[in-house]
C-alpha cells in the first residue's frame, strides 16, 4: 500500500508523483507503472533495481545473510525439515500438519513414474548430449501427455502439474544419467524417501542392489532444500515471463531449465569443480591464491562470495557441516578434494577473503558433496533444476493467482537507424 509519494522533476517541470510501495521488508519500491503514459521509460539492464511482481514466496537480505522461504529461515528449514515439507511450504504458504504432510508425500511418491513412451524418448537423443539438453527437451515434452489437464486458470489443475513436476524430475534427471553413461533405466521405489529414491535411480544396477546410506539421502535432501528457491532469479524471472503468455507449466519450466543451463546461473559448483581440477594439487594451492589476489591475473576463485549475500551466504553454513559429514564417511582419497579443503581453510582465516567476504558459499560444498557421492560434473546444474522446480512452479502459480496479471513486456531505449531508404536487389546495376 502506498503512504507516501516521489515527485519526478525534469529540467524543473514536475513530470509525475509516483507512489512508493512498501512490502513485509526489504527495499521500498517506487511505482512507475503510468511513466509510460507521460512518455518516458526507466532504463534497467538486468533489472537490477526493478521489482518485476509481488510476491509472498521468499525474501533475501543480501547484507544481512537472510533467506526466508514464507517466513520459515533457511537453516532452520534445512536442519529440522525434509525436501517434500519445503516443497509444501513453498506451494501453500504455511508447513504441513502431520495429515498433510503423509497426504503431500503420497500424492508426490504416486506420481514418481513416467509414461513408458516418454522413457522412448531419450532414444532420440545422442548418447553424449548434455544432461541438460535431455532434461529440457524432455519436460517440455511432458505437455503431450497430460494435455487434457492443461487449465492454467483452475488452481487444482496447476497444483496437479506443479505435484508431477516434482515427482517426475528426479525420474526423468536419474534417467539422463543413465542413457549417458549406458546403463538401463531404474524405475522409482516408492518405498524409499524423495532423496533416496533419487540416489537409487541413479546409481543402482540389475546385476546388485544399492543400499542407500542415511548420510548421502540427507546431504543430497539438503541440497534439494537449498537450492529450492532463490526469489527472482533469472530462471524464475525466465519462468513467471513465459507464464505470463498463458504458456503451459511443462513448457514454462523448460524454459526455466533452459535458462538454468547458463554458466553464470545454474553452472557455478560445475565452474568451482572445474577450477578445483586446473589447481590439481594440495602444493598449488598457495600459487593460486596469490592470483586469486591479484588484480591483473585473469583466474579467479569460483565458488566463494556472493552476488547477492554480500555479508555470507546463509545456506553455506548447513552445507559445510554436510560436506564434513559426508567426507567423514566416505572417507575418500581424492586430490580435489584435499585441494578443496585447503583453498575452505585459507578462506576462514586469511585476512584478504575476511575482509573482502570472500566465503565459501553454497555452490562450493554442494559440488564437493555431489563430488564424493560419485554425480559428475555435467549433473551438477541438472540437479539443481531438479531442486528448483518447486520454486518455479510455486512463482508461476502465484502469479496466475493474482489479478490482472499482464504479459511481460519490457521496453527499451533504441539505439539503431532510423528512417533508412531501402533498394530492392533487382534496381542494383
Amino acid at each position: 500500500m502506498a503512504e507516501s509519494k516521489a515527485t519526478l522533476s525534469i529540467d524543473g517541470k514536475e513530470i509525475a508523483e509516483l507512489p512508493i510501495l512498501k512490502g513485509t521488508a526489504g527495499n521500498d519500491v517506487i511505482d512507475i507503472r503510468t511513466l509510460g503514459s507521460k512518455g518516458y521509460f526507466t532504463y534497467d539492464p538486468g533489472f537490477l533495481a526493478t521489482a518485476s511482481c509481488e510476491s509472498q514466496i521468499t525474501f533475501i537480505d543480501g547484507a544481512k545473510g537472510i533467506l526466508q522461504h514464507r517466513g520459515y529461515a533457511i537453516d532452520d528449514l534445512a536442519k529440522k525439515a525434509d525436501y517434500l515439507e519445503v516443497c509444501y511450504i513453498l506451494l501453500n504458504g504455511q508447513a504441513p500438519s502431520q495429515e498433510e504432510y503423509n497426504e503431500f508425500v503420497n500424492i508426490i511418491t504416486n506420481h514418481t513414474m513416467v509414461h513408458e513412451q516418454l522413457a522412448q524418448f531419450f532414444q532420440g537423443f545422442r548418447p553424449d548430449a548434455h544432461p541438460m539438453a535431455m532434461l529440457c527437451g524432455v519436460v517440455g515434452a511432458l505437455s503431450s501427455f497430460y494435455h487434457h489437464d492443461l487449465d492454467i486458470s483452475d488452481r487444482a489443475q496447476r497444483l496437479r502439474c506443479a505435484h508431477r513436476l516434482i515427482a517426475k524430475m528426479p525420474t526423468i534427471a536419474a534417467m539422463a544419467y543413465k542413457y549417458s553413461i549406458g546403463q538401463p533405466f531404474v524405475y522409482p521405489r516408492n518405498d524409499l524417501s524423495y532423496a533416496e529414491n533419487f540416489l537409487h535411480m541413479m546409481f543402482s544396477v540389475p546385476a546388485e542392489e544399492y543400499k542407500v546410506s542415511p548420510t548421502l539421502a540427507r546431504a543430497m535432501d539438503r541440497i534439494f532444500i537449498l537450492h529450492a528457491d532463490h526469489e527472482q532469479n533469472a530462471s524464475t524471472s525466465t519462468v513467471r515471463l513465459a507464464g505470463s503468455s498463458g504458456a503451459n507449466p511443462y513448457a514454462c519450466i523448460a524454459a526455466g531449465v533452459a535458462s538454468l543451463w547458463g554458466p553464470a546461473h545454474g553452472g557455478a559448483n560445475e565452474a568451482c569443480l572445474n577450477m578445483l581440477e586446473e589447481i590439481g594439487d594440495v602444493s598449488r594451492v598457495d600459487e593460486f591464491v596469490a592470483k586469486a589476489k591479484d588484480k591483473n591475473d585473469p583466474f579467479r576463485l569460483m565458488g566463494f562470495g556472493h552476488r547477492v549475500y554480500k555479508n555470507f551466504d546463509p545456506r553455506a553454513t548447513v552445507m559445510r557441516e554436510t560436506c564434513h559429514e559426508v567426507l567423514n564417511e566416505l572417507g575418500i582419497e581424492d586430490p580435489l578434494l584435499d585441494v578443496a579443503m585447503a583453498l575452505e581453510k585459507v578462506a576462514l582465516e586469511d585476512p584478504y577473503f575476511i575482509e573482502k567476504k570472500l566465503y565459501p558459499n553454497v555452490d562450493f560444498y554442494s559440488g564437493i558433496i555431489l563430488k564424493a557421492i560419485g554425480i559428475p560434473t555435467s549433473m551438477f546444474t541438472v540437479i539443481f533444476a531438479l531442486s528448483r522446480t518447486v520454486g518455479w512452479c510455486s512463482h508461476w502459480d502465484e502469479m496466475l493467482t493474482q489479478p490482472g496479471q499482464k504479459i511481460g513486456r519490457p521496453r527499451q531505449n533504441y539505439t539503431g537507424e532510423l528512417n533508412r531508404e531501402f533498394t530492392p536487389l533487382d534496381s542494383h546495376e
